[in-house]
């Protein structure tokens, strides 16, 4: 998973598409801006068809399944092509699924009970979530109990806030959905797309 992670930096697109005609133009808008790291999220119905499309037409992108919620999404996600999941939490039913399936598995966690059971279970690269308003607080607080652990923020970064983590020693890239609103999604605006993706990667 660290590779994946440190692929993505420093910005892991958080995608949330209705319509399978516009993943692969989005996942494009989002290359083109130097993203080659993409996490669908199973909010959808049809995100299972979004990361077999995207898949087929761009292999050069990596294309992770993002609110895996059961071994059976997982699994799931994992034959429609994804190369990672991601969970908004930690479960040990998820994290035996994900050592089984050879599936680089991001968990999440909020608290320190929750970042040791990951750790116990072998995970050392965490997505915090939601990272919202302690987000940065907590990453300091976990930086000295938890040295071998990096995180991916995610939920509640904006542009304004995306340096401050990419600051700290503990966070690999952080989880964005401002990359790709729903708006400009359905609208099409894929130049726009390409330079909020540029602007990411080039303002840190």
């Amino acid at each position: 998973m660290e590779g994946i992670l440190v692929q993505a930096a420093p910005v892991l697109p958080v995608l949330v598409i209705d319509d399978p005609a516009l993943a692969v133009p989005l996942a494009s808008a989002l290359w083109q801006g130097g993203i080659s790291v993409l996490e669908v999220t199973l909010r959808t119905g049809p995100a299972l068809e979004v990361i077999r499309h995207i898949r087929q037409e761009l292999p050069e992108v990596v294309v992770g399944a993002g609110t895996v919620l059961s071994a059976r999404q997982m699994q799931q996600a994992q034959q429609a092509g994804a190369q990672f999941a991601v969970s908004p939490g930690f479960t040990p039913a998820l994290a035996e699924a994900a050592t089984g399936q050879q599936m680089p598995w991001l968990p999440g966690v909020q608290t320190a009970s929750e970042v040791m059971q990951a750790r116990e279970a072998g995970f050392r690269q965490l997505k915090l979530f939601p990272a919202g308003e302690r987000g940065l607080e907590l990453l300091d607080s976990y930086a000295g109990p938890f040295q071998d652990v990096v995180f991916c923020p995610s939920g509640g970064i904006n542009p304004a806030s995306l340096a401050r983590y990419l600051e700290r020693p503990n966070v690999i890239c952080c989880g964005g959905s401002w990359l790709a609103p729903r708006v400009l999604v359905e609208a099409r605006e894929w130049p726009t797309i390409t330079g909020l993706a540029r602007q990411a990667r080039e303002s840190c």
